[in-house]
């Protein structure tokens, strides 16, 4: 996707369809006369090309000498805008014809339709945030839980940039003492003090871990903890995930073996993103189908954080033994709750024979009934608790960009190789090649170093309009 600055562009930046207002957003060196051609203002002494920047207006927009709607006008001037760009932002009711017209009278004054992410590509070039700030803006738009809003928003507000910024200048002044010393290769003379480069790198190569290590929480609160709902068949698992869902997403039924394929869908509980997935009951079958989606549920309890292991209260089965075998060597340093359901339907001298069947099996137990709704707190707390997600601060920084990952895993492993190659004396050249390549992937991150394809990979993912 290239940039053109002296093209003008133009989109619809609130969600499709009708809703009480929606905005348009025009920017580009063409943007306050484009629209200025189409907005009359209710004031005569109001002049869009002399308001100033972060000023509204309330006009009227005409077709063809008929007001098509009436429409508050926000001017932000370069460079003071998102985009570093002349903008301006049309708020006009929502109806979806008002909002088709405006953008065809735009079209006619020469704007051009925003491609995905076209405006935060324009502010990045523009310098007014860098790569992984405009690519918090997306992860920002897409929150759906307080921690991965706050995880964005540290983000963009450039913490985690400042962090590599600082890392790479250290390494520059380094590699640039280092480069120094080749051109009086001749008269063998230092600039760089091994002993020093030697801290700052382990001291960087630690840091850089960190935020490495860090993804696996990122990766979680970006995209809910995976909850693997497993057991038996007909035990209530599907029963279980469209009460926690709040919707009918799974097929309940009576008969063995409905659920054949995995379903999933997350839902935010108390601030926290659980990714829930329902799998097909483990049984013995010579089904072909359903032995398929029985691998696939011992593949899910591998991947997953929690698992919630129901069992029927009400006809424990011959097979604890045979099922726990199998549940348990895959689940092994995961978390497992017991979730004994249709507990309506037993009494008290039951209970305890439940417990005495599991009591070798060390695992929190929750006794509920998902069909009646009894108890389905006590298990949400028990999820909150077996999470164990911590709270994030204004300034903590983690990583939950798998592209940000990949790039401080590269630049750890150049950073390993500057510390072996000190320690083995290599010469003036690779170790200088070896901090750049540190430098270049951490700069990659930062947008510091990209390419065209690299931009345009990550701006066609945002959503139009931003």
């Amino acid at each position: 996707m290239l940039y053109n600055k002296n093209t003008t562009i133009a989109a619809i930046s609130t969600p499709p369809g009708v809703g009480g207002i929606a905005v348009i957003r025009i920017s580009g060196e063409n943007a306050i006369a484009a629209v200025d051609k189409l907005v009359v203002p209710k004031s005569k002494s109001v002049h869009l090309p002399t308001q100033s920047s972060h000023s509204v207006v309330f006009g009227t927009i005409m077709k063809k000498n008929e007001v098509l709607d009436e429409v508050l006008i926000t001017v932000f001037r370069a460079p003071g805008s998102f985009t570093g760009e002349d903008t301006v932002e049309i708020s006009c009711h929502g109806s979806v014809y008002i909002q088709q017209e405006i953008l065809k009278l735009l079209i006619e004054q020469g704007c051009e339709l925003a491609r995905p992410g076209e405006f935060s590509q324009r502010a990045f070039l523009n310098g007014k945030m860098d790569l992984s700030q405009a690519e918090a803006v997306a992860d920002l738009i897409a929150s759906i839980s307080a921690s991965s809003h706050r995880m964005a928003l540290n983000q963009m507000r450039g913490y985690f940039s400042n962090e590599l910024i600082t890392l790479r200048e250290k390494l520059l002044h380094f590699v640039s003492m280092i480069e120094l010393e080749l051109d009086f290769n001749e008269e063998d003379v230092e600039f760089a003090d091994r002993n020093e480069l030697k801290i700052l790198a382990v001291e960087i190569g630690q840091k850089i871990g960190k935020l490495a290590d860090s993804f696996d929480l990122g990766n979680v609160l970006k995209n809910g903890i995976p909850v693997a709902l497993v057991g038996e068949t007909n035990v209530g698992k599907s029963t279980l995930l469209n009460l926690l869902l709040n919707e009918e997403k799974a097929i309940v039924s009576d008969i063995h073996g409905t659920t054949r394929d995995v379903i999933e869908d997350s839902v935010v509980i108390n601030g926290v993103t659980f990714r829930f997935i329902d799998t097909a009951g483990i049984r013995r079958t010579k089904n072909k189908i359903e032995n398929l989606g029985i691998e696939r549920t011992y593949q899910k309890i591998e991947q997953a954080s929690i698992i919630l292991w129901l069992i029927d209260s009400t006809q424990v089965s011959e097979h604890i033994e045979w099922l726990t075998e199998r549940i348990a060597k895959r689940a092994e340093g995961k978390k497992i709750i017991l979730v004994f359901n249709k507990i309506d339907r037993i009494d008290g001298e039951e209970h305890l024979i439940l417990d005495s069947l599991f009591a070798p099996f060390d695992a929190e137990r929750i006794y509920i009934s998902a069909k009646k709704r009894i108890n389905t707190d006590i298990l949400q707390d028990a999820l909150l608790k077996a999470a164990q997600l911590p709270e994030l601060q204004a300034g903590d920084i983690v990583v939950s960009n798998i592209r940000h990952y990949e790039a401080l895993k590269k630049a750890q492993t150049a950073i390993l190789r500057v510390i072996k190659g000190l320690e083995n004396n290599i010469t003036h050249d690779f170790l200088s090649q070896d901090i750049r390549e540190c430098m270049f992937h951490l700069g990659e991150i930062t947008g510091q170093i990209s390419t065209g394809e690299i931009l345009g990979n990550i701006f066609s993912k945002f959503c139009i309009g931003k």
